[in-house]
């Protein structure tokens, strides 16, 4: 277990303010799979932003293979992604490998005029050359420790980290 303490409320305020300066008159928020999706529900209606999804990773995984099919994995985009500014929200950045996977479901889906991604928490490590354009905050953990973000029941954010 790590001492690392990251206040996720606080860094939701920090995100929604990054959020807001991202946003045009045709932005959509897309949310990846689970806690970017939590993120961008909430986000979507704090902004007054009226599209907002879901978008899972689970079909263009490299590690499919080995994971297979998550039952709560789901994409749900019910507008339509063709020429919108889209701005991805996750939870974790990390290797970068879940925002390629989830890049390629988006564009099953059409292709945006734009696609920008602003995540709560970027702990480096990447593996692959994606950059969001806001974060809220940088960390670093060791490559065996994870960071997680859960949802109370009564909808409030805070940080797991094993």
């Amino acid at each position: 277990m790590s001492d690392l303490k990251l206040d996720a409320e606080a860094l939701y305020l920090e995100l929604k303010r990054g959020v807001q300066r991202l946003l045009t008159a045709d932005t959509a928020l897309v949310g990846i799979w689970s806690g970017g999706a939590w993120l961008a529900e909430r986000l979507a209606a704090d902004l007054g932003v009226p599209d907002a999804g879901t978008i899972s990773s689970v079909m263009h995984r490299d590690d499919f293979g080995s994971r297979g099919l998550a039952k709560a994995d789901h994409t749900s985009l019910p507008f339509d992604v063709n020429g919108r500014d889209v701005v991805l929200i996750d939870d974790v950045l990390y290797t970068g490998r879940t925002t390629r996977a989830v890049l390629n479901e988006l564009f099953d889906f059409g292709r945006p005029a734009s696609v920008q991604l602003a995540v709560l928490v970027d702990r480096g490590g990447r593996q692959l050359p994606i950059e969001p354009a806001f974060s809220a905050a940088r960390v670093t953990l060791g490559a065996d420790q994870k960071l997680r973000l859960a949802r109370g029941d009564d909808g409030r954010f805070r940080f797991e980290v094993k």
